[in-house]
């Protein structure tokens, strides 16, 4: 009788039992869907329809609460981008993640307030979530609130702050931030000078915050 000799051979299944990122967006979880969201628009030939699903899934996840959703459903709005332009829609998912503490759209919710005459302006209102923001370390919202006390607009005209905000906001490698301080420091005194850079030192040394770390 002639022996048989089977060969077995290893059976490996592949990503058994897991789900692809698209299923678990689909199955209703709120990072997930902002990861897919956000996969879309970092294509590198993005199309409308690209855009428009990516919409699309910032919502869901933005409506479960989820800040970084809601603040690129806020950019998308604010911008036209996959969905029409609406500054109301962008102001209002811009505020719930400021309302969280998101320091990119707590400075948004700022620009649109004081820019735009398609929404109720509130100066104070900006102000108070770009000083949020800068206090987080956030570049563009520490040069705007720098820009603010060298023009005297909302708060009271003090070059040596202005000139101090806008010392840390280029410290954060905000490069408006570096023209705005040679323009401010045309206004003042050597003395003035010296005595902001000393203001960013006691201001970095009360909120270690306000530079960003470098990965």
């Amino acid at each position: 009788m002639k022996k048989l000799l089977l060969l077995v051979m290893p059976v490996v299944v592949v990503g058994c039992g897991e789900k692809t990122l698209e299923q678990r967006a689909e199955a209703g979880d709120a990072e997930e869907q902002y990861n897919l969201g956000f996969m879309l628009i970092s294509r590198k030939v993005g199309s409308e329809k690209d855009f428009k699903e990516a919409a699309k899934w910032f919502r869901k996840s933005a409506e479960q609460g989820d800040a970084n959703a809601q603040k690129e459903l806020g950019v998308m709005y604010d911008f036209g981008i996959g969905i029409d332009k609406d500054l109301k829609e962008a102001a209002k998912w811009y505020r719930k993640a400021a309302d969280q503490g998101h320091a990119i759209a707590q400075t948004r919710l700022g620009s649109l307030l004081i820019s735009y005459g398609s929404i109720p302006e509130d100066d104070n209102e900006a102000v108070k979530w770009w000083r949020k923001a800068a206090e987080q370390g956030n570049g563009g919202a520490q040069h705007n609130l720098g820009w603010m006390f060298a023009l005297g607009q909302v708060v009271e005209k003090d070059n040596v702050t202005a000139y101090a905000w806008c010392n840390i906001a280029e410290a954060n490698g905000y490069e408006e931030g570096k023209k705005r301080k040679d323009i401010v420091a045309k206004e003042m005194t050597a003395e003035q000078i010296t005595e902001a850079g000393a203001f960013v030192k006691e201001m970095i040394a009360k909120n270690p915050k306000l530079i960003q770390k470098k990965e």
